[in-house]
């Protein structure tokens, strides 16, 4: 499976963003589907999830209500839209698949990573 983030780019403080991800090979063998973040110098973090047919979705708490994860199973396509963008959004953006998953928030449960996007959020 190989996935390609995109969409990153440089936003001003309460504005939106919508990341891409697209995912090409054995598609149909993969369950869960996620979004994470790494900030310069911290640690990678949980940011949404979703399972593949959409009946489970997750958001870390510092963006719930203000992001929405989907998916578009004909396009093998995960979405991440992004509103009301905070400058503590900052981050490169990675999306991450695997046929199952014990803890969604667990970077180490996914086996399949995109190369990352780029979000910078001006103040």
């Amino acid at each position: 499976v190989q996935l390609q983030a995109s969409g990153g780019g440089l936003v001003q403080a309460g504005g939106s963003l919508r990341l891409s991800c697209a995912a090409s090979g054995r598609t149909f063998s993969m369950y869960a589907m996620g979004w994470f973040r790494q900030a310069p110098g911290k640690e990678r973090e949980f940011v949404a999830g979703i399972s593949w047919s959409g009946g489970r979705i997750y958001y870390a708490d510092s963006v719930k209500g203000r992001f929405i994860i989907s998916g578009n199973n004909a396009k093998n396509t995960m979405y991440l839209q992004m509103n009301s963008l905070k400058p503590e959004d900052t981050a490169v953006y990675y999306c991450a698949a695997d046929r199952s998953v014990r803890s969604w928030r667990d970077s180490a449960e996914y086996d399949y990573w995109g190369q990352g996007t780029l979000v910078t959020v001006s103040s």
